[in-house]
């Protein structure tokens, strides 16, 4: 950070501090609802979902040869098969917004193009098939079906735009070498690489497996074993670090998966704080700004109304599931069907903790451009559904 800046900083918190009301007591209620959401998230996110990813970034960054990721995500590669992939990667990987970055840095790190990086980093989120399937069942299946195709052609034509502006800039970054790597030649053959980093996928999908609203049904089925099959596939993690990897390559992996969780923790657990301060936990109305506000602007289905929804979506934080309650509240208090789906499209694959995190990966220019082309698209696709939806 350069010296200005850090003057910047300075000033901004000093402003902050002399100007806000502390004692009023919507002020006091929004701090106290900013450390109860980082509590919430702390218990919900860290360990179960956040911690997993981290160590997969770090077993991309090591194990997963530059070569390996430009064969499928390089700008190189073959488009039809890049953009499939990544595109549908949320069908797997259950994640929220925050939970997907480690992941997105790491493969972006290593020398994905920002085309397919892009469009891994929309579909980790929003292409959740439980929150889908929820949406369909709660909400209406028409409503669930759109969010499902919103969300893959989202994927795509996002990440093909951020290609056409930034792929030629990006070129350069992409014949880097990226990981740190152990520095010797690896004993281990593909395929237990492959099962190595799928064992860890499936850690990651165990053990943030969320309880779903019905006690019945295959997904509750799974909820109720999904702690044992994470014990079992921890214990498999351990066999295979035994048998499979040298004491340097275990450092190295830990060594880059605490180096992602340096540049990734800060910027996420601040931006979870500002965003209970501003808008409260998902649910409640104890942030600075009250959710009747937000009611009251996405009723309808003007451009207007889908243009904030989209805003409000980007701006707030959703964990994985919590999106459908809310939106069954909020269509329950006059919001339009367009302005919902708009919502949809923007809030799980978006947050402001999520903002921060991808700026100090991709920088300001590319972050402001794919936050826009979230919220623009949201914004179009909602006002096409409300005007055809029953």
């Amino acid at each position: 950070m350069k010296e200005w800046q850090k003057l910047l900083l300075y000033v901004a918190v000093f402003l902050a501090a002399y100007l806000t009301p502390f004692a009023h007591p919507q002020v006091q209620a929004a701090l106290l609802e900013a450390f109860q959401m980082l509590g919430e998230y702390a218990r919900q996110h860290v360990l179960t979902c956040l911690v997993p990813a981290l160590f997969i970034a770090g077993a991309i960054a090591i194990f997963v040869s530059q070569e390996a990721v430009l064969k499928y995500f390089g700008a190189r590669a073959k488009k039809w098969l890049s953009y499939s992939v990544a595109s549908v990667s949320g069908v797997v990987l259950a994640v929220c917004s925050c939970t997907v970055l480690p992941l997105f840095a790491g493969i972006y790190m290593r020398g994905a193009g920002i085309g397919p990086a892009v469009a891994f980093l929309y579909s980790g989120p929003a292409i959740n098939v439980l929150a889908i399937i929820l949406t369909a069942r709660v909400l209406g299946w028409q409503l669930g079906l759109a969010r499902a195709v919103g969300a893959i052609v989202f994927a795509v034509v996002i990440g093909l735009i951020m290609e056409l502006l930034y792929g030629r800039e990006d070129a350069g970054r992409q014949g880097a070498d990226f990981g740190t790597g152990s520095g010797q030649k690896e004993e281990r053959s593909g395929w237990q690489n492959l099962l190595y980093l799928a064992n860890l996928v499936f850690i990651l999908i165990f053990a943030a497996w969320a309880r779903p609203q019905s006690a019945e049904g295959f997904w509750y089925a799974v909820y109720r074993v999904h702690w044992p099959v994470t014990v079992l596939l921890l214990l498999l993690l351990a066999y295979m670090l035994w048998r499979w990897f040298k004491g340097e390559e275990i450092t190295a992996w830990v060594a880059e998966s605490w180096g992602f969780a340096q540049k990734i923790l800060p910027l996420l657990l601040a931006g979870v704080l500002a965003a209970g301060f501003l808008m409260g936990r998902p649910g409640t109305n104890a942030g600075i700004i009250p959710a009747a506000w937000i009611s009251a602007a996405v009723g309808g289905n003007s451009l207007a109304a889908n243009f904030f929804a989209s805003v409000a979506g980007a701006l707030m934080y959703f964990a994985t599931l919590t999106e459908v309650p809310i939106l069954q509240g909020l269509l329950g208090a006059g919001m339009g069907k367009g302005p919902a789906l708009a919502l949809f499209l923007a809030g799980p694959a978006l947050s402001l903790p999520s903002m921060l995190v991808i700026r100090s990966v991709m920088g300001s220019k590319k972050t402001l451009t794919y936050v826009g082309l979230v919220v623009v698209m949201a914004t179009i696709s909602g006002l096409v559904f409300g005007s055809i939806a029953p």
